[in-house]
């Protein structure tokens, strides 16, 4: 089979390559599928510089949508044959989901009604977004300001916690903020005089704030949103000034993510009520033109890979 793998770390574009490899055989609790949509993400290209390194060589592509072609032992909710969606073994298995196939860890059956491409958009945004707002605390009546919402984590963020009752401020480009107003979240725009027209539209104290956009040094600014009060502001990229001025970054919250909501996220995505937006697709062969698009900073959605070429 066909499969985008790393032999050494370093650069995405010079580390990574398409080969052929064995098709791989799902161990116990693991099962393998025909890989019909792979999502790409920033983490990708930080995995081959060396995060959570591991046994080489590996794949990429971390969250995946297919139908089973085999299970391992113990599995006992699906069956070969069934439409499911979930993550790739990127840590276990020789490649991960950027591949004509694809090992799984964790898998959800998709609902009716849910095409392959996005069930694969769902995975990542769901689960960090989710978990990062249960860390900051975020409760039914809170006022919450996302800032970068439209990155995909912050984009799935506003309507999360939108459904959990906040009142929520997004910080967004032109791309997405109509559709973040039609969900019911007040939006401005980046850039100077940011505090300022935050501080207008929320008409009372902003309690939390979730930085979901790229470092830019707009850390002191959102703490200031916050009262001043750094405890109050969680980023998961800017992971430096975060430990400088005692705000909260990923990289000291609780690290297990909840996939256990993906189900009913994917449900709300059949029904309409949920959404992770699509800019392209590729076919897998076309996996470098995702790439720079991708490290371009201007992909304006979630980058999907079709190996079964839908």
């Amino acid at each position: 089979m066909r499969a985008i793998r790393l032999h050494d770390y370093g650069e995405p574009a010079d580390v990574l390559r398409m080969e052929q490899v064995e098709i791989p055989s799902p161990g116990p609790g693991r099962i393998r599928i025909t890989v019909r949509a792979c999502g790409l993400n920033p983490v990708d290209w930080v995995l081959c510089k060396g995060l959570y390194p591991g046994k080489l060589p590996r794949g990429i592509g971390l969250e995946v949508s297919g139908i089973v072609e085999a299970v391992g032992e113990g599995v006992t909710d699906v069956v070969i044959g069934d439409a499911v969606l979930g993550s790739a073994d990127f840590v276990g298995a020789p490649s991960a989901g950027a591949a004509d196939r694809a090992i799984m860890d964790y898998w959800i059956r998709i609902p009716a009604g849910l095409e392959f491409v996005q069930a694969a958009a769902l995975p990542m945004a769901v689960t960090i977004a989710y978990n990062h707002l249960k860390a900051l605390g975020v409760k039914s009546g809170h006022t919450l300001l996302v800032h970068g919402a439209g990155t995909m984590m912050g984009f799935a963020a506003v309507q999360i916690a939108l459904m959990d009752g906040a009142n929520v401020i997004a910080t967004a480009g032109d791309t997405y903020a109509d559709r973040l107003r039609s969900m019911g979240a007040a939006v401005t725009s980046y850039g100077d005089g940011m505090v300022e027209r935050v501080t207008e539209l929320a008409r009372q104290p902003v309690d939390l704030v979730l930085d979901t956009a790229p470092v830019s040094g707009i850390l002191p600014d959102l703490i200031r949103i916050a009262g001043g009060d750094p405890r109050r502001v969680l980023t998961i990229s800017d992971f430096g000034a975060a430990a400088k001025l005692g705000a909260r970054a990923s990289s000291g919250e609780d690290q297990t993510l909840r996939y256990d909501v993906l189900g009913e996220f994917a449900q709300y995505a059949a029904e309409g009520k949920f959404t992770v937006p699509v800019a392209q697709t590729f076919a897998l062969e076309d996996w470098r033109r995702a790439l720079d698009i991708s490290q371009s900073g201007h992909a304006r959605g979630k980058l999907i890979l079709l190996p079964a070429g839908d």
